[in-house]
């Protein structure tokens, strides 16, 4: 109802349709600069119970795997971690319920290390 207001209001004041356009154009780019200007504040969470479902297995989560075979340390994204759990779905629906943070595969110890998160 206000949209409609604020149209009415611009029309009554005599403006050409074109000065309307320009000055709708030039309001919606004001709008656009402010919101690219607001600073998003983000932090690190650790505590997989705390993630959103639907983030767990992005690319915005890190995940540690440890090879026991070549005692090395690599991290890998949310994605390359739930193609890593295959079939094992018992496992990948405790991760997502935030009941389970580390699993086994093959010769790899995988583990949920964090994600950034917006406020």
């Amino acid at each position: 109802m206000k949209n409609n207001d604020k149209i009415e209001e611009m029309l009554l004041t005599g403006k050409s349709l074109d000065e309307l356009i320009r000055l709708k154009m030039q309001q919606e780019l004001e709008d656009e600069i402010s919101s690219a200007q607001t600073v998003h504040e983000k932090y690190v969470e650790v505590d997989i119970s705390k993630v959103p479902k639907e983030l767990i297995f992005s690319k915005k989560a890190v995940f540690k795997v440890f090879n026991k075979t070549l005692k090395t340390e690599s991290f890998i994204t949310g994605v390359q971690a739930d193609g890593l759990l295959g079939l094992q779905n018992s496992i990948r629906t405790q991760i997502l319920n935030g009941e389970l943070s580390v699993f086994m595969c093959d010769d790899a110890f995988v583990k949920f290390e964090k994600i950034e998160l917006e406020k």
